[in-house]
């Protein structure tokens, strides 16, 4: 029998935070999922998803495949034991828990390469929210060294303010010549991406390695956003959670 791996996303597909659980499950029908570095709760499944997690578990080597960082994902409370792919595709781990070195030296040198271009948007966002009075500022994320994208977080959660960054800044930097970088928004999170970080390039890397592992393979990819579509894309199957951006854009329409 072939075996069967799932690469799933995490955050808005396995759990969620508790404003998002409120149209999905009563309050007492929650587990924590994830935590904030200080200790308390970040994230949480419904009945549901615990169904779904333990379903897939049984027939299935779950790999998460998120934008989480190392320190993140460590406080992610579910049981993996297979291979992981975090930072967007930037950085993946091996069934160990060790970082994949080939995979890392690939990525350390491309992120390095497209590091200027970051900081030069980074800039032009905070000049643009100076002068706005707006006050959320660009984050550049990093991790084991490698610098991989820039955040925007909206300080009072409102998402269209995200949107006019986008469009006022963002959209028009990429169209002036700057076509190698892309946006990657949903709910509170505005990230700009190097394009050659892609999750959808780490899952391909890692699929092969099973391959060579076990012969022929099935794949199913999982995820809510549209960031996601490109790794679910190159799976057998594909699994989008209802009342999700992906879904929305999706079956949600039909």
């Amino acid at each position: 029998m072939l075996k069967k791996f799932l690469f799933a996303d995490l955050d808005d597909t396995l759990f969620q935070t508790i404003e998002k659980c409120a149209a999905l499950a009563p309050r007492e029908a929650l587990e924590p999922a994830a935590y904030y570095s200080d200790g308390s709760i970040c994230s949480f499944t419904t009945p549901a998803q615990r169904a779904f997690f333990a379903f897939v578990s049984e027939g299935m080597t779950v790999i998460p495949t998120t934008a989480r960082s190392l320190d993140s994902f460590a406080r992610v409370d579910l049981g993996f034991s297979s291979y992981v792919v975090l930072n967007f595709g930037g950085i993946i781990l091996q069934p160990d828990g060790s970082i994949e070195r080939d995979w890392q030296g690939r990525m350390h040198g491309l992120m390095t390469a497209a590091l200027p271009g970051l900081q030069e948007l980074g800039a032009r966002i905070d000049a643009w929210a100076e002068e706005t009075g707006y006050g959320g500022r660009t984050r550049l994320v990093e991790d084991a060294g490698t610098p991989f994208f820039i955040v925007v977080k909206d300080p009072d959660k409102v998402h269209a303010n995200l949107e006019r960054i986008e469009r006022e800044v963002v959209l028009p930097w990429i169209a002036d010549g700057h076509g190698d970088y892309c946006v990657h928004r949903n709910g509170n999170n505005l990230a700009i991406l190097p394009t050659s970080l892609d999750k959808a390039n780490a899952v391909a890397y890692v699929t092969e390695r099973l391959r060579r592992e076990h012969g022929e393979i099935v794949t199913f990819g999982m995820g809510d956003s549209r960031s996601d579509a490109r790794f679910m894309a190159d799976c057998d199957y594909a699994i989008i959670p209802r009342r999700t951006q992906l879904s929305k854009l999706t079956v949600e329409t039909l």
